[in-house]
């Protein structure tokens, strides 16, 4: 299934399963969505990770061919699943967690193949388990900031006076996969899409998008919108570049802010007040720190500075500042005012505090962290003033 050097990792990945698993008086989970099967195997593959409270993960697999390994089994269906278990001299589950977070039907379905099982909330197991990063995690993570933070140093380099923000946009995805993106943005959630990233400038940013992204845009169609729609770049507009950094199966989330000619003081103002909110935010960010905590320190340096109405949007506003990311962009924990996380040591976190300023765009940074006992430590690293592209 995975080379031996993925092994121990592995394990250790399973015990920090079956340890949430015994805290809930679960006997396994059942897992199938791409995310927490790659988290669980190294790999994606179409079929279910079986994890008990005890023991090695089992692997049912329907595809690809091929694989291998003392814990694979290869089946046609799920509800071939427990006589595999019965088989292998595993008591069947009489507490199983399942995925909430999977489609409706894969959700029944495997109920249906347990039918004398408690069910409980696989998702919110996987959820905990996966917003501490193992340190193999961290390395992946640390990968791919430097990679995001050499392609975001050569953006200057690929604008010309003249640009649309989608050409800018396809430039900047051209750098991030000639510098190894692997171009997917993995998102937790049905009804979230975006494709690699956002490049949005002007009176856009100030376009309402039905997606919980922290900014917005019209989007190039009705079909997906969000981000870029053909503005001509012009002087005196901010362009916010927020691309995905996705170069190791694990992403890192980064934002900076571009102009041609001056912008107003406002835009810079706003600007600056995002940076001194990363400031303060990643200082107070340690371990034990509720997440709530750190939105309400967020919106306090907002409305101190008289900036509340532009903070997380202008027109319509987001209601967090803050995102767990690793294997999707969207992981816990998140900060945003009723959120009940608490941070932990070896979660990272994108931080994102923006502005909008009606007729001129976006403003602020975003950067990845994370957090240690002395504060959140940003793994993402590039110049956080407004960059001039005339």
């Amino acid at each position: 299934m995975y080379s031996s050097n993925f092994q121990p990792e592995a394990s250790l990945r399973w015990k920090r399963v079956q340890s949430v698993l015994q805290s809930i008086n679960a006997d396994a989970v059942l897992l199938n969505t791409n995310a927490n099967l790659y988290y669980s195997s190294g790999r994606i593959f179409n079929g279910y990770t079986y994890i008990p409270s005890e023991g090695e993960a089992i692997y049912f697999v329907r595809r690809p061919i091929g694989l291998k390994g003392e814990n694979v089994h290869y089946i046609h269906k799920p509800e071939q699943i427990p006589a595999l278990l019965t088989e292998i001299g595993l008591p069947l589950p009489r507490k199983l967690a399942i995925e909430w977070d999977a489609s409706h039907g894969d959700f029944t379905r495997l109920c249906a193949v347990f039918p004398d099982a408690e069910i409980t909330n696989g998702s919110a197991v996987m959820r905990k388990v996966r917003s501490v990063k193992t340190d193999y995690e961290l390395g992946l993570l640390h990968e791919s900031a430097v990679k995001h933070a050499e392609v975001y140093h050569r953006i200057e380099s690929v604008y010309h006076n003249g640009m649309t923000d989608i050409e800018l946009q396809i430039e900047i995805e051209r750098l991030l996969r000639l510098h190894g993106n692997l171009g997917l943005f993995r998102i937790n959630g049905q009804s979230m899409e975006i494709f690699m990233g956002n490049v949005i400038c002007g009176d856009n940013a100030d376009t309402p998008t039905p997606y919980d992204f922290a900014m917005g845009g019209a989007g190039l169609s009705c079909s997906i919108p969000v981000g870029c729609n053909g503005s001509l770049i012009r002087p005196g507009m901010a362009v916010m570049v927020d691309m995905c950094g996705n170069f190791t199966g694990y992403m890192t989330d980064m934002t900076r802010v571009y102009s041609v000619g001056e912008l107003p003081d406002l835009a810079h103002r706003a600007h600056q007040c995002s940076i001194d909110i990363h400031r303060a935010v990643s200082q107070m960010g340690k371990p034990s720190v509720k997440a709530a905590d750190l939105y309400n320190l967020a919106i306090s340096i907002a409305k101190e500075a008289g900036l509340e109405n532009y903070f997380m949007g202008h027109t319509q506003k987001a209601g967090f500042i803050g995102h767990g990311v690793g294997i999707e962009v969207n992981e816990a924990p998140v900060l945003a005012p009723r959120s009940k996380d608490i941070l932990e040591g070896n979660q990272v976190i994108a931080l994102e505090p923006k502005f909008v300023i009606p007729h001129v765009g976006a403003v602020g940074i975003e950067d990845t962290y994370m957090v240690t006992p002395e504060g959140m430590k940003a793994i993402t690293n590039a110049p956080v003033e407004i960059v001039s592209l005339s």
